[in-house]
């Protein structure tokens, strides 16, 4: 029976803070990135300044002075988020977000939830939350193909062997988007409803495209 190879002395055990601090629902990678190298995160009252520091836990890590909890289990909420509302925690121009609508919703011990992508101020439909953040951040990256389904209303003429064309991708001011299955649904007058599904999700792209 083949033996596993010897363990390297010199491999540390444990997670990269950032992966760990995710995982626990205090925000994306990304986001978390930012908190150390603004100097929001310490360990055992030192200040942090990489987030590739390996932890085996979080015990002694906090965050802006408060402690940090151990990951609790991953969930994952189903919200349909209404016209005119933000996809973000907080608006410097005062508007209403996603928070404003689920903090009376959700019920008392719900842990911090983050959004799975984002929808326009002006978009409704289904939203993923979850208090994961490496399940959040593997459902964004373009790379698992995750589909998502929208239906958009746009003006004038459109025929369907135009949006079958876009099977291919389509570069629109320099920004080049892969793959959109596009079929026409109806039309009402000078507007048609057209069903777009895309795996990448890039910033404003059904609008765009």
């Amino acid at each position: 029976m083949p033996t596993a190879p010897p363990r390297s002395e010199n491999r540390p055990e444990g997670e990269r803070i950032a992966k760990l601090l995710a995982r626990a629902g205090v925000a994306s990678r990304r986001e978390i990135e930012r908190m150390i190298a603004e100097g929001r995160v310490a360990l055992d009252g030192k200040v942090l300044d990489t987030p590739a520091t390996i932890l085996a836990s979080l015990r002694g890590v906090t965050v802006d002075g408060n402690p940090v909890a151990a990951a609790e289990a991953t969930r994952l909420f189903a919200f349909h988020k209404p016209t005119g509302l933000i996809t973000a925690e907080r608006d410097l121009a005062g508007r209403p977000t996603i928070y404003t609508a689920l903090r009376n919703a959700l019920p008392i011990g719900t842990p911090r939830l983050m959004p799975v992508g984002r929808l326009d101020l002006n978009t409704e439909g289904l939203l993923l939350l979850t208090n994961d953040g490496g399940l959040k951040r593997t459902m964004e990256l373009p790379v698992t193909k995750v589909p998502r389904t929208y239906r958009a209303r746009a003006f004038g003429e459109i025929q369907q062997s135009q949006l079958e064309d876009l099977i291919e991708g389509v570069e629109i001011d320099g920004v080049r988007y892969g793959s959109i299955d596009a079929n026409l649904e109806r039309g009402t007058g000078r507007n048609v409803w057209v069903e777009m599904t895309i795996t990448e999700g890039k910033n404003r792209e059904v609008r765009r495209v």
